[in-house]
């Protein structure tokens, strides 16, 4: 009688230890260095008190995150990136089947309001090439981030090689740029911002998202130059191109892709697969899609990859 009396309260330990696990989602998430805020701030506490759990969150470069993820240098529930690129990282690795959008965003150009070009900023439009001019000044300090590890990185020189076709100034890019991989203008993602604010750096390549959450004044751009329209992609987005040596040291040929952020849920989720896909359905929510909203994110566009 008594052991049926202890397995009974065992069964029923068990059953409460069961019901906690399901109440209580922790939930680790990588993602693309720019969406800090959103994330660390916004989404992540938000879907950690709706769960009664703990949000760990860890942003850099999209490229250079999705190959310590594909390494299992690190490990994460949901990786969520601005492009497609990284994700076909992981899902060469097997550690994805798909992802799916959940924001959009398009590329801007910030600059320090501190800076002392901020006035000439401030009178450009980027409805013609003022602003191009202003980047091109000797003595700017423009910052970006590594192309090869990042794809705003990359989406920069594409705007800017986009904006010498529409506005016709020939060879303005490499005048901004000093070469496609110039390391006195690539900064690391998560700091590029704050040495803006600072001061450290005149203007800045962003995502209008990071850019409106940072409270950042910044050049909109057109349609033509920003990647933000995948209905220009085949009869103009994809009419730049160029290549940048990878770490050993191979030319590797780049091409634009929309900007557009994906989640996907890893197979070797530490908190496993369930608690990754309560997070993308938490982002996809009209709860989550407000907070992305709220911090100057677009709605998602186009489907899932991969499936």
């Amino acid at each position: 009688m008594q052991i049926k009396y202890l397995t009974a309260l065992l069964l029923t330990a068990a059953a409460g230890l069961s019901l906690q696990a399901q109440a209580n989602t922790d939930i680790r998430v990588t993602y693309a260095g720019s969406m800090g805020k959103v994330m660390d701030q916004s989404l992540g506490p938000a879907f950690a008190k709706q769960n009664d759990g703990k949000y760990e969150g860890q942003g850099q470069g999209a490229y250079g995150m999705a190959r310590l993820l594909a390494s299992k240098k690190i490990t994460a529930d949901v990786f969520v990136s601005i492009t497609p690129g990284p994700m076909q990282i992981l899902k060469d690795a097997g550690l994805i089947d798909d992802a799916v959008p959940v924001a959009s965003t398009s590329m801007v150009v910030a600059y320090s309001p501190k800076g002392k070009f901020a006035q000439q900023f401030a009178q450009a439009k980027g409805t013609d090439a003022s602003w191009l001019k202003v980047l091109a000044t000797p003595g700017i300090k423009f910052g970006r981030t590594d192309p090869i590890n990042d794809p705003k990185g990359q989406n920069i020189i594409f705007t800017l090689l986009l904006a010498e076709k529409y506005y016709k100034e020939p060879g303005i890019a490499d005048k901004i740029l000093g070469g496609y991989q110039n390391p006195a203008q690539t900064h690391l993602e998560g700091g590029l911002l704050a040495r803006l604010e600072s001061g450290q750096v005149d203007a800045a390549a962003g995502y209008e998202s990071e850019v409106i959450s940072a409270h950042l004044p910044y050049m909109s751009l057109p349609d033509e130059i920003n990647l933000s329209n995948p209905d220009m992609a085949k009869q103009w987005y994809d009419t730049v191109s160029f290549s940048v040596k990878d770490s050993t040291g191979k030319d590797k040929e780049l091409h634009t892709q929309p900007l557009v952020y994906y989640a996907a849920v890893l197979k070797n989720a530490p908190h496993g697969t369930a608690a990754g896909k309560a997070f993308v359905d938490f982002m996809l929510s009209q709860p989550g899609q407000a907070l992305f909203k709220q911090n100057g994110y677009a709605a998602p566009k186009g489907g899932a990859v991969y499936q």
